[in-house]
């Protein structure tokens, strides 16, 4: 039996899988969209090597992994007959973490993430129905409490179906949770909300750089339209996966939903510019918040141009209310139960700039050996 997995070529995903192939010697079911076996194989190589070297890797690949060439918004993921009836009876349990962040594409939330999860919740009722299914958890966003200013939300009261979405992104991860509470009422189930999950406190490689070019943008910036002691809520991404991997593997986690946030101990714009100017021997920014209004008129502006400059302001105009709503997300919950707290921003976030900058934000993937004795596209 096997944690179906989704997601696993993805930021997150990829250290979840990473995390339970190598702290829980887990069998995992994989959904990877590929044309074939050779480019499923390649496309979990390439998610993965951030994590390990290729013979570990292959090794994995050989004894605890099987994979499912197929499409999450497919009806039975596209697969044959035989494929799914197979995935369906050797699943014990489900993490569900593949979505689209598109924020500016309603389509594309739609399609990813209400009918993704759909097929996902069907899959596992089916599990449920013939042999039982341990668990059942999904990866959502403490962006579905809605538009908040000045607050610390906790988890039970972060959905208030009367309040305002931020986007599409928002909206339909909140309505995911709904059908995963409806559809599986008597499944023991995990909600993880993670804020916004930007680098790993252990390395400064990344893989993931959208998020990674707002924060360049600002960074470089001799002014910024914030208020210096806002907090914002920044989690490293091996905190999250780590919390993902082990409160999944955990006979029964103490609470069904869990802020992978930094909660309280979230640090402030001043706090996060002072250690990064300290970092590259830099005047820190000044803080004007009432050009706030401006500047988001400025952005809106410029996301409309072609260039590196329209992109950077398109990837602005996506984030700006994320960063401006002074809102934190209680991780109570979770700190006590694993003992262990998010690694502050302010310590790993030089590495990532400077390794983002040094490789014009972009990974250099690692082929697929051509002495390995496997085979890849």
């Amino acid at each position: 039996m096997a944690i179906f997995l989704t997601g696993s070529t993805g930021y997150i995903g990829a250290h979840v899988a990473a995390n339970l192939l190598k702290g829980y010697g887990a069998a995992l079911n994989l959904l990877v969209r590929a044309r074939d076996p050779q480019q499923a194989q390649f496309r979990l190589w390439q998610g993965l090597q951030l994590h390990m070297d290729f013979p570990h890797f292959y090794e994995h690949l050989q004894t605890k992994v099987r994979l499912f060439c197929g499409d999450l918004t497919a009806p039975g993921f596209g697969l044959g007959r035989d494929d799914y009836d197979r995935l369906v009876h050797t699943t014990d349990s489900v993490i569900h973490c593949a979505a689209s962040l598109n924020r500016k594409s309603e389509k594309s939330c739609l399609n990813v993430n209400l009918r993704g999860t759909l097929e996902v919740l069907t899959l596992a009722r089916h599990a449920e129905h013939y042999h039982g299914l341990r668990r059942f958890s999904e990866v959502s966003t403490v962006a579905v409490a809605g538009k908040r200013h000045n607050e610390v939300v906790i988890e039970d009261r972060s959905i208030e179906w009367e309040r305002s979405d931020y986007d599409p992104y928002a909206r339909t991860k909140k309505f995911c949770e709904h059908m995963t509470r409806v559809l599986l009422p008597d499944t023991p189930k995990t909600i993880f909300r993670p804020s916004i999950v930007l680098g790993d406190s252990r390395h400064a490689e990344t893989t993931q750089f959208d998020m990674v070019k707002a924060f360049v943008f600002l960074a470089g910036l001799p002014v910024l339209p914030f208020r210096a002691s806002d907090k914002i809520d920044i989690v490293n991404v091996d905190f999250v996966a780590g919390a993902i991997a082990d409160l999944h593997m955990k006979d029964q986690p103490q609470h069904d939903t869990y802020h992978l946030s930094s909660g309280t101990g979230s640090q402030t714009f001043r706090q996060i510019t002072t250690a990064l100017a300290t970092a590259q021997q830099k005047r820190p920014p000044f803080f004007m918040p009432f050009t706030e209004k401006p500047f988001a008129r400025s952005v809106n502006v410029l996301s409309n141009r072609r260039g590196s400059l329209g992109y950077g302001a398109s990837l602005m105009k996506v984030f700006l209310p994320y960063l401006v709503w002074n809102t934190v997300f209680d991780n109570a919950r979770v700190t006590a139960e694993l003992g262990r707290r998010p690694v502050p921003f302010s310590q790993y976030s030089y590495p990532l700039l400077k390794f983002s900058r040094d490789n014009q934000f972009e990974y250099k993937y690692r082929p697929w050996p051509a002495a390995s004795g496997g085979s890849a596209a």
